[in-house]
């Protein structure tokens, strides 16, 4: 897991092994995605809105398939990646954008690029060389705005952590060769007035509702460190 206190640039994490992402991956998609809309002076077309608006809000399966292809499978996800400054997060084999593995860490800077405007918590692009953001202003608002209309049902995980606020993208995947599931949770919330990013990964867990269980506890845990030290 991994957290950071989005206004002092504080930050913590636990562990730095990599997961499975399941449906997390899905907002790294649609970042490198709109780092090709960029790239081309372009905006989403009609039908790539229609596909990211329902592979984050309802965590569209197929929509997530055809925006996977888009961007060129694992070998486009790591390119924008490079971009975006995740160095530990490898993309799925062929079509399997699910079986993608990734780092809390990874998963922190991924919500930094999304969430953090210039001038907060650091050099925004990752880079340190003052040249700005990798996502623009409009990219970023456009996924801060999907990952803040989740689908009702899908909205647990680090929302745990933030009562005043939150905007996230959840993963879930039950492995067939254990019976165990994957359950993931990233975002950003508000708690008493001031915004967090959360990553929490996990797996190994015995159903759906317990891995839930455990991401929210370890998001609440993580959050509840910095609200008790905060003036």
């Amino acid at each position: 897991m991994a957290v950071l206190d989005a206004a002092s640039g504080d930050g913590a994490g636990y562990g730095d092994g990599a997961f499975d992402t399941a449906s997390i991956v899905k907002a790294d998609i649609l970042a490198a995605l709109l780092l090709r809309a960029q790239d081309a002076g372009r905006r989403l077309t009609a039908q790539e809105k229609a596909y990211a608006a329902t592979m984050i809000r309802d965590s569209d399966n197929a929509s997530a398939t055809a925006l996977w292809e888009a961007i060129g499978r694992a070998p486009g996800l790591a390119a924008a990646n490079a971009r975006l400054g995740l160095d530990a997060t490898e993309g799925g084999d062929g079509t399997l954008w699910g079986l993608t593995r990734t780092t809390a860490a990874d998963q922190l800077t991924l919500l930094r690029r999304i969430f953090e405007d210039e001038g907060e918590g650091g050099d925004e692009d990752g880079a340190g060389d003052g040249s700005g953001p990798v996502l623009d202003a409009d990219s970023r608002a456009y996924l801060r705005g999907l990952m803040g209309e989740i689908a009702e049902g899908q909205d647990w995980g680090v929302s745990a952590a933030g009562p005043s606020g939150y905007a996230l993208k959840n993963g879930w995947l039950p492995r067939s060769a254990t019976g165990l599931w994957v359950v993931n949770s990233v975002g950003r919330v508000v708690a008493d007035g001031r915004a967090y990013l959360v990553a929490v990964l996990s797996d190994g867990n015995s159903t759906k509702e317990s891995g839930i269980a455990t991401v929210e506890a370890a998001a609440k845990a993580a959050v509840s460190v910095f609200r008790t030290a905060a003036p």
